[in-house]
């Protein structure tokens, strides 16, 4: 069974769609009037034409693409993007250019992955100590290098 999510799409492109059947993520096309120029480390926010209705319980993430990362170090500076439930605006990529040049996006370019997830909501409980761990406090780098 799959998960029912509303969707409008106000751009000439098909749906994001899986391209294989096991793939987690959907491809989200740009939405241009004309090519887009990206200067290297710079931003832009890119349009998809894509507005939908994420049930109750669950996110939409964007995600990089790892083609357009390795190919022409494009990728997405909050990766990953939320689009919460109530959230009914257009889906806009904030795409960075990280190569040393100028990289260009054509309209119905796949420029992000969508991936619809499930989460839950937290009611905290506040408490005088946690439980002990092996880890325990250690962080960043403490399981060491293998």
């Amino acid at each position: 069974m799959h998960l029912q999510v509303q969707i409008i799409n106000k751009s000439p492109h098909e749906l994001p769609v899986y391209q294989t059947s096991g793939a987690s993520g959907m491809d989200l096309r740009a939405w241009l009037q004309e090519p887009l120029t990206i200067k290297p480390m710079g931003r832009k926010l890119i349009p998809t034409g894509i507005y939908m209705a994420i049930p109750m319980g669950y996110e939409a993430q964007v995600r990089p693409r790892s083609g357009l990362a390795i190919k022409k170090g494009l990728t997405v500076v909050n990766a990953p993007g939320t689009i919460d439930s109530d959230y009914r605006g257009e889906v806009m990529v904030a795409i960075i250019n990280l190569s040393e040049e100028e990289q260009v996006i054509n309209d119905g370019e796949r420029i992000a992955q969508l991936i619809v997830a499930k989460h839950e909501r937290v009611a905290w409980e506040a408490v005088a100590d946690l439980d002990e761990t092996t880890r325990n406090t250690g962080g960043f780098g403490s399981s060491g290098v293998h």
